[in-house]
């Protein structure tokens, strides 16, 4: 039976790179569909749902994307509540590759410097939907997470959204300009730039030779590069006693797990991969093999 994998994008146009790492993946084919609301979920999921008996549903998947993460939740929310007793498929909450991208970093960070425990993390432009969910994934791990952001406000529903989505407690930092970025570092161990592409947020003077950072990553492949001196292909470079990660070898491994995910969505009729989910098929990925 065909592996079919239904595509609901909250843009206008569904996304070509989402159908596209879906057919890389496993999916046989791919039912695409833009601007999709919470409103418009119940017909779309009665036709995967009630044209395969529930020993077949397994070949069938969704895929929830766009642009929007807080759309994407809600149309997360929309599908699960259309589901019932063994009338459901397994879906992949995955709005602008947020979750794919953040699950990246943190692997990335959790090889390199171990465990997480205790560990002082800073997120800088930690507000977005990949910083919200690098952090709720750090401060689950243990880490001491700290996000920075142009305004306290700004600041402060990043850490309420944390909480209520994560059940975790982070700290708002807030860094108006790149100047800041120094003294923001202080203490810190880990550095995740999160911010948008483009635009320097760490100079090279703020974590060049600071005591106590062993790790720093960096998901901005545009130059100017978010944090000065890290280049897009590092992968674990030592580059000034500091263990290195460029948004390119992140993407690597992004690309790596995002198609292990729509795999795995087709071994089961039940799975709801979110972040945490979406962590555990890269710790399986990443697992030493015997």
């Amino acid at each position: 039976m065909r592996k079919l994998l239904l595509q609901l994008d909250s843009s206008p146009q569904p996304s070509v790179f989402d159908r596209v790492v879906a057919l890389d993946g496993g999916a046989d084919e791919v039912l695409s569909y833009g601007g999709v609301t919470p409103e418009s979920i119940r017909d779309l999921v009665h036709g995967a749902i009630f044209t395969r008996g529930p020993k077949e549903l397994h070949n069938t998947a969704i895929f929830i994307g766009g642009t929007d993460m807080s759309v994407g939740e809600r149309l997360l929310a929309a599908v699960r509540k259309v589901f019932f007793g063994p009338l459901r498929v397994s879906v992949m909450l995955d709005s602008n590759g947020s979750n794919t991208t953040a699950v990246a970093a943190v692997a990335k960070l959790q090889q390199a410097a171990g465990n997480m425990q205790d560990r002082r993390a800073m997120i800088t432009a930690g507000t977005g939907p990949v910083g919200l969910r690098a952090a709720g994934l750090l401060a689950q791990a243990g880490a001491d997470v700290a996000v920075t952001s142009r305004s306290p406000h700004a600041g402060i529903q990043a850490v309420d959204a944390i909480r209520q989505r994560f059940g975790t407690t982070v700290r708002a930092v807030t860094m108006s300009d790149r100047s800041h970025a120094a003294a923001r570092l202080e203490g810190a161990e880990l550095l995740l730039n999160t911010g948008l592409a483009g635009v320097c947020l760490v100079p090279r003077d703020a974590w060049v030779g600071r005591a106590g950072l062993r790790v720093a990553a960096d998901l901005n492949a545009v130059p100017p590069l978010g944090v000065e001196g890290i280049e897009v292909h590092d992968d674990g470079v030592v580059r000034d006693g500091v263990k290195v990660f460029g948004a390119l070898a992140v993407g690597k491994l992004k690309m790596k797990i995002h198609k292990a995910c729509i795999t795995r969505l087709f071994g089961h009729n039940d799975l709801v991969l979110d972040a945490e989910t979406i962590a555990e098929i890269a710790r399986d990925l990443l697992m030493p093999r015997g």
